[in-house]
């Protein structure tokens, strides 16, 4: 498929704020769109890849203390809209 020729579709997802915040300054950080940056995490996952490098991992770590991320993976469960 040519990406050039991928559809995008406008969404409103919800999510918790901190989460947010730190993947806004990440995507600030990586000169990336929130979109393209989700995108890319998505894509990456689904192929069973990891998204970040050494370096980006320890943005990440900075990011979240900074914006009082404290929710984890084993937190997916419980989360409830």
């Amino acid at each position: 498929m040519n990406v050039a020729d991928v559809e995008k579709t406008q969404t409103g997802v919800r999510m918790a704020t901190p989460l947010l915040k730190v993947l806004r300054a990440l995507a600030d950080y990586k000169d990336m769109s929130l979109g393209d940056l989700l995108e890319a995490m998505l894509l990456h996952g689904l192929d069973n890849k990891t998204p970040f490098s050494k370096e980006t991992l320890r943005v990440i770590a900075q990011l979240r203390d900074v914006y009082g991320l404290d929710l984890t993976s084993a937190d997916v469960q419980s989360l409830r809209d």
